[in-house]
Protein backbone atom coordinates (compact mmCIF):
# COMPACT_ATOMS: atom_id res chain seq x y z
CA UNK A 1 0.00 0.00 0.00
CA UNK A 2 1.32 3.44 -0.97
CA UNK A 3 0.71 6.39 1.37
CA UNK A 4 0.81 10.04 0.47
CA UNK A 5 2.97 12.36 2.57
CA UNK A 6 -0.18 13.84 4.13
CA UNK A 7 -1.49 10.39 5.03
CA UNK A 8 1.79 9.38 6.61
CA UNK A 9 1.80 12.57 8.65
CA UNK A 10 -1.73 11.85 9.83
CA UNK A 11 -0.75 8.31 10.87
CA UNK A 12 2.23 9.62 12.81
CA UNK A 13 0.05 12.12 14.66
CA UNK A 14 -2.44 9.37 15.45
CA UNK A 15 0.32 7.13 16.77
CA UNK A 16 1.68 9.90 18.94
CA UNK A 17 -1.78 10.59 20.35
CA UNK A 18 -2.36 6.95 21.38
CA UNK A 19 -0.32 7.15 24.59
CA UNK A 20 -0.07 3.90 26.49
CA UNK A 21 2.60 5.02 28.98
CA UNK A 22 3.68 8.19 30.67
CA UNK A 23 6.51 10.32 29.35
CA UNK A 24 7.82 13.43 31.06
CA UNK A 25 10.43 16.15 31.12
CA UNK A 26 11.49 18.40 34.00
CA UNK A 27 11.51 22.13 33.30
CA UNK A 28 14.50 23.61 35.11
CA UNK A 29 15.19 27.24 35.94
CA UNK A 30 18.54 29.02 35.94
CA UNK A 31 20.07 32.08 37.57
CA UNK A 32 20.42 33.42 41.08
CA UNK A 33 17.07 33.00 42.81
CA UNK A 34 13.54 33.78 41.63
CA UNK A 35 12.39 36.30 39.05
CA UNK A 36 11.03 38.41 41.92
CA UNK A 37 9.28 38.16 45.28
CA UNK A 38 6.15 40.27 45.14
CA UNK A 39 2.65 40.83 46.51
CA UNK A 40 1.09 40.51 43.08
CA UNK A 41 -1.24 37.90 41.59
CA UNK A 42 -2.49 38.72 38.08
CA UNK A 43 -4.91 35.75 38.15
CA UNK A 44 -6.75 36.23 41.47
CA UNK A 45 -6.10 39.96 42.05
CA UNK A 46 -5.47 41.56 38.64
CA UNK A 47 -4.57 45.25 38.61
CA UNK A 48 -3.91 45.61 42.34
CA UNK A 49 -1.79 44.35 45.20
CA UNK A 50 -2.60 40.77 46.12
CA UNK A 51 -3.51 39.58 49.60
CA UNK A 52 -0.15 37.88 50.24
CA UNK A 53 3.44 37.66 49.04
CA UNK A 54 4.47 35.29 46.24
CA UNK A 55 7.73 33.90 44.92
CA UNK A 56 7.64 34.17 41.13
CA UNK A 57 9.52 32.26 38.44
CA UNK A 58 9.34 32.68 34.69
CA UNK A 59 9.01 35.52 32.19
CA UNK A 60 10.07 39.11 32.87
CA UNK A 61 6.74 40.65 31.79
CA UNK A 62 5.12 39.37 34.99
CA UNK A 63 3.10 42.18 36.56
CA UNK A 64 -0.23 43.17 38.03
CA UNK A 65 -1.92 42.34 34.72
CA UNK A 66 -0.73 39.80 32.17
CA UNK A 67 -1.86 38.29 28.89
CA UNK A 68 -0.26 35.56 26.87
CA UNK A 69 0.74 38.00 24.14
CA UNK A 70 2.36 40.29 26.71
CA UNK A 71 4.32 37.39 28.18
CA UNK A 72 5.60 36.40 24.75
CA UNK A 73 7.21 39.87 24.48
CA UNK A 74 9.27 39.37 27.66
CA UNK A 75 12.96 40.22 27.50
CA UNK A 76 13.99 37.12 29.44
CA UNK A 77 12.76 34.20 31.52
CA UNK A 78 14.13 32.09 34.36
CA UNK A 79 13.17 28.94 32.40
CA UNK A 80 15.97 27.24 30.49
CA UNK A 81 13.96 26.67 27.27
CA UNK A 82 13.69 30.03 25.51
CA UNK A 83 10.26 29.08 24.12
CA UNK A 84 8.73 29.09 27.60
CA UNK A 85 7.63 32.60 28.57
CA UNK A 86 5.13 31.27 31.12
CA UNK A 87 4.96 32.45 34.74
CA UNK A 88 4.84 30.18 37.77
CA UNK A 89 4.26 31.39 41.31
CA UNK A 90 3.48 30.19 44.85
CA UNK A 91 3.23 31.64 48.39
CA UNK A 92 6.49 32.74 49.98
CA UNK A 93 7.54 30.77 53.07
CA UNK A 94 8.39 32.61 56.29
CA UNK A 95 10.18 31.64 59.50
CA UNK A 96 8.71 32.91 62.78
CA UNK A 97 11.67 33.26 65.11
CA UNK A 98 10.81 31.66 68.47
CA UNK A 99 13.31 33.99 70.11
CA UNK A 100 11.65 37.32 69.28
CA UNK A 101 8.50 36.43 67.31
CA UNK A 102 9.69 38.30 64.22
CA UNK A 103 9.18 36.98 60.71
CA UNK A 104 11.69 36.56 57.89
CA UNK A 105 11.72 34.80 54.53
CA UNK A 106 13.10 31.29 54.49
CA UNK A 107 15.90 31.20 51.90
CA UNK A 108 14.45 29.92 48.62
CA UNK A 109 16.42 26.95 47.29
CA UNK A 110 15.06 26.28 43.80
CA UNK A 111 12.07 25.09 41.78
CA UNK A 112 11.41 22.24 39.35
CA UNK A 113 8.31 21.99 37.16
CA UNK A 114 7.52 18.50 35.91
CA UNK A 115 5.66 18.25 32.60
CA UNK A 116 3.89 14.88 32.52
CA UNK A 117 2.32 13.50 29.33
CA UNK A 118 -0.04 10.88 30.70
CA UNK A 119 -1.41 7.65 29.23
CA UNK A 120 -4.70 8.68 27.61
CA UNK A 121 -7.07 8.08 24.72
CA UNK A 122 -7.06 11.85 24.13
CA UNK A 123 -4.71 13.93 22.05
CA UNK A 124 -2.47 15.88 24.44
CA UNK A 125 -2.27 19.45 23.18
CA UNK A 126 -0.14 22.45 24.15
CA UNK A 127 -1.56 24.96 26.60
CA UNK A 128 -3.46 27.74 24.79
CA UNK A 129 -1.47 30.97 25.01
CA UNK A 130 -2.56 32.96 28.06
CA UNK A 131 -4.37 30.10 29.80
CA UNK A 132 -4.57 30.69 33.57
CA UNK A 133 -4.94 28.09 36.27
CA UNK A 134 -4.67 27.71 40.05
CA UNK A 135 -4.28 24.55 42.13
CA UNK A 136 -4.60 24.18 45.90
CA UNK A 137 -6.66 26.31 48.29
CA UNK A 138 -5.07 29.43 49.81
CA UNK A 139 -7.83 29.66 52.43
CA UNK A 140 -7.40 26.20 53.99
CA UNK A 141 -6.41 26.09 57.68
CA UNK A 142 -7.81 22.60 58.21
CA UNK A 143 -6.92 19.37 56.39
CA UNK A 144 -8.07 19.18 52.76
CA UNK A 145 -11.19 17.09 52.17
CA UNK A 146 -10.20 13.47 51.66
CA UNK A 147 -7.02 13.67 53.74
CA UNK A 148 -6.52 10.95 56.37
CA UNK A 149 -3.51 9.52 58.20
CA UNK A 150 -1.74 6.94 56.02
CA UNK A 151 -3.94 7.59 52.99
CA UNK A 152 -2.49 8.33 49.58
CA UNK A 153 -3.14 11.46 47.54
CA UNK A 154 -5.90 11.40 44.93
CA UNK A 155 -5.85 13.01 41.48
CA UNK A 156 -8.94 11.26 40.07
CA UNK A 157 -12.27 13.08 40.62
CA UNK A 158 -14.18 9.82 40.09
CA UNK A 159 -12.53 8.40 43.22
CA UNK A 160 -13.28 11.16 45.70
CA UNK A 161 -12.00 14.63 46.65
CA UNK A 162 -8.84 15.79 44.91
CA UNK A 163 -5.80 16.15 47.19
CA UNK A 164 -3.38 17.83 44.81
CA UNK A 165 -1.10 19.76 47.19
CA UNK A 166 1.14 18.48 49.97
CA UNK A 167 4.45 18.95 51.80
CA UNK A 168 7.45 16.65 51.38
CA UNK A 169 10.07 16.42 54.14
CA UNK A 170 13.08 14.33 53.07
CA UNK A 171 15.03 13.04 56.08
CA UNK A 172 17.96 10.75 56.82
CA UNK A 173 15.50 8.53 58.72
CA UNK A 174 11.89 8.72 59.84
CA UNK A 175 12.19 7.82 63.50
CA UNK A 176 10.41 9.68 65.00
CA UNK A 177 7.86 10.27 62.21
CA UNK A 178 7.71 13.71 60.59
CA UNK A 179 3.99 14.03 61.35
CA UNK A 180 2.61 12.79 64.72
CA UNK A 181 1.21 9.25 64.51
CA UNK A 182 -2.54 9.13 63.90
CA UNK A 183 -2.85 12.93 63.75
CA UNK A 184 -6.26 14.14 62.59
CA UNK A 185 -4.95 17.53 61.50
CA UNK A 186 -6.54 19.54 64.32
CA UNK A 187 -3.21 20.39 65.99
CA UNK A 188 -0.61 18.90 63.62
CA UNK A 189 -0.14 17.74 60.05
CA UNK A 190 -1.13 14.37 58.62
CA UNK A 191 1.19 11.79 57.06
CA UNK A 192 0.14 10.29 53.72
CA UNK A 193 0.98 6.71 52.75
CA UNK A 194 4.62 7.81 52.27
CA UNK A 195 6.88 8.49 55.27
CA UNK A 196 8.29 11.65 53.73
CA UNK A 197 5.04 13.22 52.58
CA UNK A 198 2.13 14.80 54.41
CA UNK A 199 -0.55 17.44 54.50
CA UNK A 200 0.62 20.35 56.63
CA UNK A 201 4.03 21.35 57.96
CA UNK A 202 6.08 18.58 59.61
CA UNK A 203 7.29 18.92 63.19
CA UNK A 204 10.71 17.42 62.41
CA UNK A 205 13.72 18.90 60.61
CA UNK A 206 13.95 18.05 56.89
CA UNK A 207 17.63 17.10 56.80
CA UNK A 208 18.15 14.83 53.78
CA UNK A 209 21.16 15.61 51.62
CA UNK A 210 20.42 18.32 49.01
CA UNK A 211 16.65 18.07 49.62
CA UNK A 212 15.17 20.33 52.31
CA UNK A 213 11.46 21.00 52.87
CA UNK A 214 9.47 20.96 49.64
CA UNK A 215 5.98 22.08 48.65
CA UNK A 216 4.33 19.89 46.00
CA UNK A 217 1.43 21.02 43.81
CA UNK A 218 -0.22 19.00 41.02
CA UNK A 219 -2.25 20.92 38.46
CA UNK A 220 -5.31 19.72 36.52
CA UNK A 221 -4.80 18.87 32.85
CA UNK A 222 -8.25 19.19 31.27
CA UNK A 223 -9.05 22.61 29.78
CA UNK A 224 -12.63 23.70 29.13
CA UNK A 225 -12.56 26.07 26.12
CA UNK A 226 -16.13 27.16 26.86
CA UNK A 227 -15.00 28.65 30.19
CA UNK A 228 -12.10 30.46 28.53
CA UNK A 229 -8.55 31.40 29.38
CA UNK A 230 -9.25 33.69 32.36
CA UNK A 231 -11.93 31.80 34.30
CA UNK A 232 -9.51 29.99 36.61
CA UNK A 233 -12.34 28.75 38.86
CA UNK A 234 -14.06 26.79 36.09
CA UNK A 235 -11.71 26.30 33.16
CA UNK A 236 -9.69 23.33 34.45
CA UNK A 237 -10.38 19.85 35.84
CA UNK A 238 -8.44 16.66 36.58
CA UNK A 239 -8.95 13.77 34.12
CA UNK A 240 -10.84 10.63 35.16
CA UNK A 241 -10.03 6.94 34.99
CA UNK A 242 -10.78 5.59 31.49
CA UNK A 243 -9.56 2.03 32.13
CA UNK A 244 -6.37 0.29 31.05
CA UNK A 245 -4.30 2.72 33.10
CA UNK A 246 -5.44 5.71 31.07
CA UNK A 247 -7.08 8.96 32.11
CA UNK A 248 -9.31 11.01 29.81
CA UNK A 249 -10.85 14.48 29.86
CA UNK A 250 -14.59 15.20 29.53
CA UNK A 251 -15.90 15.32 25.98
CA UNK A 252 -15.23 18.67 24.34
CA UNK A 253 -12.38 19.53 26.74
CA UNK A 254 -8.70 19.75 25.71
CA UNK A 255 -6.18 17.42 27.35
CA UNK A 256 -3.08 19.50 28.21
CA UNK A 257 0.18 18.54 29.97
CA UNK A 258 -0.07 17.69 33.66
CA UNK A 259 2.33 20.04 35.43
CA UNK A 260 3.69 19.51 38.93
CA UNK A 261 5.51 22.15 41.04
CA UNK A 262 8.37 21.20 43.34
CA UNK A 263 9.49 24.22 45.37
CA UNK A 264 12.32 23.91 47.87
CA UNK A 265 13.27 26.11 50.83
CA UNK A 266 16.37 25.81 53.00
CA UNK A 267 14.56 25.17 56.27
CA UNK A 268 17.39 22.97 57.54
CA UNK A 269 19.74 25.97 57.47
CA UNK A 270 17.62 27.53 60.22
CA UNK A 271 17.74 24.50 62.52
CA UNK A 272 19.93 26.11 65.18
CA UNK A 273 17.21 28.70 65.70
CA UNK A 274 14.28 26.29 66.12
CA UNK A 275 15.91 23.10 67.45
CA UNK A 276 13.99 23.42 70.73
CA UNK A 277 10.72 23.20 68.76
CA UNK A 278 11.61 20.02 66.84
CA UNK A 279 9.04 17.32 67.49
CA UNK A 280 6.66 19.80 69.13
CA UNK A 281 5.57 22.37 66.55
CA UNK A 282 6.54 24.06 63.29
CA UNK A 283 8.10 27.56 63.15
CA UNK A 284 7.07 28.09 59.52
CA UNK A 285 4.19 30.07 58.07
CA UNK A 286 3.13 30.79 54.52
CA UNK A 287 2.81 34.42 53.43
CA UNK A 288 -0.99 34.15 53.58
CA UNK A 289 -0.76 33.64 57.35
CA UNK A 290 -1.17 29.87 57.26
CA UNK A 291 0.80 28.24 60.10
CA UNK A 292 -0.51 24.77 59.23
CA UNK A 293 0.80 24.36 55.68
CA UNK A 294 -2.57 23.00 54.52
CA UNK A 295 -2.95 25.94 52.10
CA UNK A 296 -0.15 24.93 49.72
CA UNK A 297 -1.09 26.29 46.30
CA UNK A 298 0.34 27.47 43.01
CA UNK A 299 -0.54 29.60 39.99
CA UNK A 300 0.36 29.37 36.32
CA UNK A 301 -0.15 31.45 33.17
CA UNK A 302 1.00 29.92 29.91
CA UNK A 303 3.36 31.96 27.79
CA UNK A 304 4.58 29.01 25.75
CA UNK A 305 5.25 29.11 22.06
CA UNK A 306 2.54 26.55 21.34
CA UNK A 307 4.39 24.94 18.44
CA UNK A 308 7.49 24.45 20.60
CA UNK A 309 5.52 22.89 23.47
CA UNK A 310 3.64 20.60 21.09
CA UNK A 311 6.95 19.40 19.68
CA UNK A 312 8.05 18.53 23.25
CA UNK A 313 4.77 16.73 24.00
CA UNK A 314 5.03 14.63 20.85
CA UNK A 315 8.74 13.83 20.92
CA UNK A 316 10.40 14.31 24.30
CA UNK A 317 10.87 11.89 27.19
CA UNK A 318 13.92 13.56 28.72
CA UNK A 319 12.81 12.83 32.29
CA UNK A 320 15.14 14.14 34.98
CA UNK A 321 17.77 15.10 32.41
CA UNK A 322 15.65 18.19 31.84
CA UNK A 323 13.44 19.63 29.15
CA UNK A 324 16.36 21.70 27.86
CA UNK A 325 17.89 18.41 26.61
CA UNK A 326 14.86 17.45 24.49
CA UNK A 327 15.80 16.56 20.90
CA UNK A 328 14.90 19.21 18.35
CA UNK A 329 14.00 21.78 21.02
CA UNK A 330 12.52 24.76 19.18
CA UNK A 331 14.14 28.04 20.17
CA UNK A 332 17.06 26.49 22.00
CA UNK A 333 18.25 27.11 25.55
CA UNK A 334 18.95 30.29 27.52
CA UNK A 335 22.45 31.29 28.58
CA UNK A 336 22.50 30.02 32.15
CA UNK A 337 25.44 32.25 33.09
CA UNK A 338 22.94 35.10 33.40
CA UNK A 339 20.02 35.81 35.71
CA UNK A 340 16.57 37.10 34.78
CA UNK A 341 15.30 39.52 37.45
CA UNK A 342 12.62 42.21 37.71
CA UNK A 343 11.57 44.70 40.35
CA UNK A 344 8.25 44.15 42.10
CA UNK A 345 5.67 46.85 41.26
CA UNK A 346 4.54 46.92 44.91
CA UNK A 347 6.86 49.13 46.96
CA UNK A 348 6.96 47.64 50.47
CA UNK A 349 9.43 46.00 52.83
CA UNK A 350 9.44 42.23 52.42
CA UNK A 351 13.03 41.32 53.36
CA UNK A 352 14.68 41.32 56.73
CA UNK A 353 13.04 40.96 60.12
CA UNK A 354 9.35 41.87 59.98
CA UNK A 355 6.82 42.45 62.75
CA UNK A 356 3.98 41.27 60.52
CA UNK A 357 3.52 39.54 57.21
CA UNK A 358 3.35 41.71 54.07
CA UNK A 359 -0.31 42.56 53.55
CA UNK A 360 -0.84 42.37 57.34
CA UNK A 361 -2.15 38.81 57.13
CA UNK A 362 -3.01 37.30 60.52
CA UNK A 363 -1.25 34.08 61.46
CA UNK A 364 -3.86 31.33 61.70
CA UNK A 365 -4.19 27.63 62.40
CA UNK A 366 -3.32 25.14 65.14
CA UNK A 367 -2.12 27.01 68.24
CA UNK A 368 -3.01 30.38 66.68
CA UNK A 369 -6.67 29.45 66.22
CA UNK A 370 -8.90 30.60 63.39
CA UNK A 371 -8.94 34.30 64.30
CA UNK A 372 -5.17 34.48 64.05
CA UNK A 373 -2.54 36.77 65.51
CA UNK A 374 -0.27 39.45 64.19
CA UNK A 375 -2.85 41.67 62.51
CA UNK A 376 -5.12 44.33 63.89
CA UNK A 377 -7.35 44.07 60.85
CA UNK A 378 -8.31 40.45 61.45
CA UNK A 379 -8.72 39.72 57.76
CA UNK A 380 -6.76 38.51 54.80
CA UNK A 381 -7.17 41.60 52.62
CA UNK A 382 -4.42 43.67 51.08
CA UNK A 383 -3.68 46.39 53.65
CA UNK A 384 -1.74 49.63 53.37
CA UNK A 385 -1.14 49.57 49.62
CA UNK A 386 -2.90 51.99 47.29
CA UNK A 387 -5.04 49.91 44.95
CA UNK A 388 -4.22 52.31 42.12
CA UNK A 389 -0.79 50.74 41.66
CA UNK A 390 0.98 52.08 38.56
CA UNK A 391 1.76 49.72 35.73
CA UNK A 392 5.13 48.15 36.60
CA UNK A 393 8.35 48.86 34.81
CA UNK A 394 10.22 45.58 34.52
CA UNK A 395 13.93 45.92 35.23
CA UNK A 396 15.95 43.04 33.85
CA UNK A 397 19.33 42.61 35.50
CA UNK A 398 21.58 41.08 32.93
CA UNK A 399 25.03 39.61 33.30
CA UNK A 400 27.59 41.63 35.27
CA UNK A 401 31.22 41.33 34.29
CA UNK A 402 34.10 41.65 36.72
CA UNK A 403 34.36 45.36 37.60
CA UNK A 404 37.32 47.66 37.73
CA UNK A 405 38.50 48.35 41.30
CA UNK A 406 36.90 51.83 41.40
CA UNK A 407 33.39 50.87 40.31
CA UNK A 408 30.47 50.88 42.74
CA UNK A 409 28.99 47.39 42.50
CA UNK A 410 25.36 46.91 43.54
CA UNK A 411 24.55 43.66 41.70
CA UNK A 412 27.04 40.83 41.38
CA UNK A 413 24.84 37.81 40.83
CA UNK A 414 26.61 36.71 37.67
CA UNK A 415 30.25 37.55 38.34
CA UNK A 416 32.35 35.00 36.49
CA UNK A 417 35.48 35.11 38.60
CA UNK A 418 36.49 35.96 42.14
CA UNK A 419 37.69 39.56 42.12
CA UNK A 420 38.38 41.96 44.94
CA UNK A 421 35.80 44.72 44.71
CA UNK A 422 36.38 48.07 46.37
CA UNK A 423 33.29 50.04 47.24
CA UNK A 424 33.84 53.68 46.43
CA UNK A 425 32.41 56.48 44.37
CA UNK A 426 33.11 56.21 40.66
CA UNK A 427 36.42 57.84 39.94
CA UNK A 428 37.56 57.82 43.56
CA UNK A 429 40.75 56.14 44.66
CA UNK A 430 40.28 52.78 46.38
CA UNK A 431 40.69 53.00 50.13
CA UNK A 432 41.04 50.45 52.86
CA UNK A 433 37.58 49.55 54.17
CA UNK A 434 38.81 49.17 57.74
CA UNK A 435 38.85 52.88 58.33
CA UNK A 436 38.45 52.64 62.08
CA UNK A 437 41.31 50.15 62.43
CA UNK A 438 39.37 47.55 64.45
CA UNK A 439 41.02 44.14 64.46
CA UNK A 440 40.17 40.77 65.94
CA UNK A 441 43.20 38.51 65.99
CA UNK A 442 44.65 38.70 62.48
CA UNK A 443 41.29 39.75 60.97
CA UNK A 444 40.56 43.39 60.17
CA UNK A 445 37.18 45.12 60.18
CA UNK A 446 36.04 45.54 56.55
CA UNK A 447 32.80 47.42 57.17
CA UNK A 448 29.05 46.96 57.35
CA UNK A 449 27.51 45.10 54.38
CA UNK A 450 23.98 44.22 53.31
CA UNK A 451 22.80 40.62 53.70
CA UNK A 452 20.00 38.98 51.68
CA UNK A 453 17.70 35.99 52.12
CA UNK A 454 20.12 33.97 49.95
CA UNK A 455 22.92 34.83 52.45
CA UNK A 456 25.85 36.74 50.99
CA UNK A 457 28.25 34.84 53.27
CA UNK A 458 27.32 31.18 53.21
CA UNK A 459 30.31 28.96 54.00
CA UNK A 460 28.84 28.47 57.48
CA UNK A 461 25.40 29.89 58.23
CA UNK A 462 24.57 30.76 61.83
CA UNK A 463 27.43 28.95 63.51
CA UNK A 464 26.31 27.42 66.83
CA UNK A 465 28.45 29.45 69.23
CA UNK A 466 26.08 30.25 72.05
CA UNK A 467 26.23 33.97 72.93
CA UNK A 468 27.92 35.45 69.88
CA UNK A 469 30.46 38.25 69.74
CA UNK A 470 32.90 39.26 67.02
CA UNK A 471 35.88 37.57 68.64
CA UNK A 472 34.07 34.25 68.96
CA UNK A 473 32.80 34.43 65.38
CA UNK A 474 36.18 35.34 63.87
CA UNK A 475 37.94 32.65 65.91
CA UNK A 476 35.43 30.03 64.79
CA UNK A 477 35.56 30.99 61.10
CA UNK A 478 39.34 31.13 61.11
CA UNK A 479 39.56 27.69 62.76
CA UNK A 480 37.41 26.30 59.94
CA UNK A 481 39.72 27.70 57.29
CA UNK A 482 37.61 30.70 56.22
CA UNK A 483 39.05 34.15 55.54
CA UNK A 484 35.87 36.20 56.12
CA UNK A 485 33.62 36.32 59.18
CA UNK A 486 30.43 38.28 59.73
CA UNK A 487 28.05 38.90 62.62
CA UNK A 488 24.43 39.91 62.20
CA UNK A 489 21.37 40.81 64.27
CA UNK A 490 23.38 40.90 67.50
CA UNK A 491 23.84 37.15 67.72
CA UNK A 492 24.39 35.38 64.40
CA UNK A 493 27.75 34.28 62.99
CA UNK A 494 28.49 33.61 59.30
CA UNK A 495 31.70 32.39 57.62
CA UNK A 496 32.98 32.30 54.06
CA UNK A 497 35.71 33.46 51.72
CA UNK A 498 33.78 35.91 49.50
CA UNK A 499 30.44 37.69 49.43
CA UNK A 500 27.83 36.81 46.80
CA UNK A 501 26.65 40.42 46.69
CA UNK A 502 28.75 43.42 47.66
CA UNK A 503 26.77 46.39 48.88
CA UNK A 504 28.37 48.43 51.62
CA UNK A 505 26.15 50.15 54.16
CA UNK A 506 26.79 53.01 56.52
CA UNK A 507 28.28 51.72 59.77
CA UNK A 508 25.20 53.02 61.58
CA UNK A 509 23.26 50.07 60.09
CA UNK A 510 25.45 47.66 62.09
CA UNK A 511 24.24 48.98 65.42
CA UNK A 512 23.06 45.96 67.42
CA UNK A 513 24.91 45.13 70.62
CA UNK A 514 26.59 41.72 70.60
CA UNK A 515 24.87 39.13 72.76
CA UNK A 516 28.26 38.08 74.08
CA UNK A 517 29.86 41.53 74.44
CA UNK A 518 27.91 44.60 75.53
CA UNK A 519 30.80 46.82 74.45
CA UNK A 520 30.78 45.78 70.78
CA UNK A 521 28.39 45.78 67.83
CA UNK A 522 27.41 42.65 65.90
CA UNK A 523 25.70 43.75 62.69
CA UNK A 524 22.06 44.77 62.40
CA UNK A 525 18.82 43.89 60.66
CA UNK A 526 20.06 42.22 57.43
CA UNK A 527 23.37 43.97 57.99
CA UNK A 528 26.69 42.15 58.54
CA UNK A 529 29.69 43.41 60.48
CA UNK A 530 32.40 41.95 58.25
CA UNK A 531 35.93 41.02 59.31
CA UNK A 532 38.48 39.60 56.88
CA UNK A 533 42.16 38.77 56.84
CA UNK A 534 42.84 41.47 54.27
CA UNK A 535 40.35 44.07 55.48
CA UNK A 536 38.70 43.84 52.05
CA UNK A 537 35.79 41.83 50.59
CA UNK A 538 35.44 39.87 47.37
CA UNK A 539 32.57 38.81 45.14
CA UNK A 540 32.32 35.10 44.39
CA UNK A 541 31.03 33.27 41.29
CA UNK A 542 27.45 32.74 42.44
CA UNK A 543 26.31 31.19 39.19
CA UNK A 544 28.87 28.41 39.45
CA UNK A 545 27.78 27.64 43.01
CA UNK A 546 24.08 27.66 42.09
CA UNK A 547 24.76 25.38 39.13
CA UNK A 548 26.79 23.03 41.34
CA UNK A 549 24.06 22.96 43.99
CA UNK A 550 21.43 22.03 41.41
CA UNK A 551 23.80 19.42 39.97
CA UNK A 552 24.27 17.82 43.41
CA UNK A 553 20.52 17.65 43.95
CA UNK A 554 19.83 16.25 40.49
CA UNK A 555 22.57 13.65 40.92
CA UNK A 556 21.16 12.67 44.30
CA UNK A 557 17.58 12.41 43.03
CA UNK A 558 18.67 10.34 40.03
CA UNK A 559 20.67 7.78 42.01
CA UNK A 560 18.84 7.60 45.33
CA UNK A 561 15.05 7.71 45.17
CA UNK A 562 14.29 7.29 48.87
CA UNK A 563 10.68 7.12 50.11
CA UNK A 564 10.97 10.82 51.00
CA UNK A 565 12.36 11.68 47.61
CA UNK A 566 9.91 9.68 45.52
CA UNK A 567 7.37 11.82 43.80
CA UNK A 568 3.80 10.81 43.26
CA UNK A 569 3.63 10.19 39.54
Amino acid sequence: MIFTTAALAALLVSAAAAKDSRTFAVLRHYGNGPLTTCRADPIVSPGTASAHLHTIMGASNFGLNVTGEHLRQSECTTALPTADMSIYWFPTLFFKDPKDGKLEQVPFYYMNVYYFFEPTNDDIRAFPLGMKMVSGDAMLRTPPPGAAYGKGSNMDPSKGPITAASITCPRANFNPPSWPKDSDGSMAGIKTNQDGEGWGFPFEDCDAYASPLRADVHFPSCYNPKAGLDDYKNNMAFPSDAGNGKQDCPKGWIHTPHIFFETYWDTHGLLSRFKDLVGKESPFVFANGDATGFSVHGDFVSGWDEKALQQIIDNCDAGHAGMHTCPGLIGGVNDDSKSCKIECPIDEKVDGKLDKLPGNNPIQGWKYGTSGSGSSSGNNLAVGIDSAVPKPTNVVKQAVTSPAPTTTVLQTTTVQSTTTVYISAVGAEPTDAATDGKTVGDFKYAGCYEDTSDRVLSGIIRANLGRVNNTACVTHCSSKGFSVAGTEYGGECYCGNELSKVEKLDDSKCHMTCEGDDADKCGGDWALSIYSKSGEVSARDVYAESHHRRHIHNHYMHHRRTPAGRIRR
